[in-house]
Order: structure tokens, then sequence, then C-alpha cells
């Protein structure tokens, strides 16, 4: 499986599902981001909604603490190694914007459909309640 999971993989949809059947979007309707897996056991994600609001300033560190504060709602960064299961991939966080994953394995099931990578969470917390996320990427084309 792992000659198939290596490559960079551009984000698709991200959807949330609590137990109830809600779904709710976090990243919006046209998400941007990237996962790439390296064939020597590395990995990285970055998630962004596509309509967040730039800072008044240029300044990269200048940013209000509101500004600061929707920029990190509104994004999903965390990287380390993995390692391949049966029918799921584990994620071996090293860095994240949510400092409370750093240090974590988080668990991903996955799902091939063509060129599109499905991955999906057992459930965890997500606004104060017990959720799913379900991730679809397509393969990257770099000329595009």
């Amino acid at each position: 499986m792992q000659d198939s999971i290596v490559g960079t993989w551009r984000i698709v949809s991200t959807e949330v599902r609590s137990e109830d059947g809600q779904v709710t979007y976090p990243d919006g309707h046209n998400p941007q981001g990237y996962l790439i897996y390296s064939d020597d056991g590395y990995f990285s994600i970055t998630i962004m909604r596509s309509d967040r609001s730039r800072y008044a300033s240029d300044d990269f560190r200048g940013g209000t603490m509101e500004e600061m504060a929707k920029a990190a709602e509104t994004y999903v960064a965390y990287c380390g190694r993995y390692s391949l299961g049966q029918g799921s991939i584990t994620h071996h966080i090293d860095a994240s914007l949510f400092p409370n994953w750093v240090g974590t394995d988080q668990q991903r099931f996955i799902e091939f459909d063509g060129d599109k990578l499905l991955l999906s969470t057992p459930p965890f917390l997500i606004y104060d309640k017990e959720q799913r996320a379900y991730l679809i990427w397509k393969r990257a084309d770099p000329y595009t």
C-alpha cells in the first residue's frame, strides 16, 4: 500500500459528521491544501479555508489577537512520520498547529477510489462533540 499512498495529494473536501447525522464543513466548500507522503516515511498536511481574511498589516508577525485567532481557526497543519496498517494509516505527530496533538498518534482509515484518497477518523472531540472527519484528496497534478 505504501506505493499507492506516496506522493502529493490536493484536498477536495472536508466534512465533519456527528453521531446524530449533522454534517458541517469546517474548511468551507472549497478548501485548499496538500497532503504529502514521502517514501522515507514522513508526511505533512496543510488545509485552509479559501475565504480566509487577510491581516490589516503586511507584517508577518503583526496581526492583531483577533486576526491571529481567526487565522488559526481557519487553518490545519501537522506533520511527522507515518506508519501503515491494514486499511489504515497512523500519523505520528511531531509538529502541529493544534499543540495537543504534538507527540500523539492519530489513526486514519484509508480508501482509494481511482485517483482519490479518502481518509476518515475515529470519533474525536470537535466543537465539544464526538465527531468523525471525512477528507477526500485527489492526487496532485503538477501541471494544473
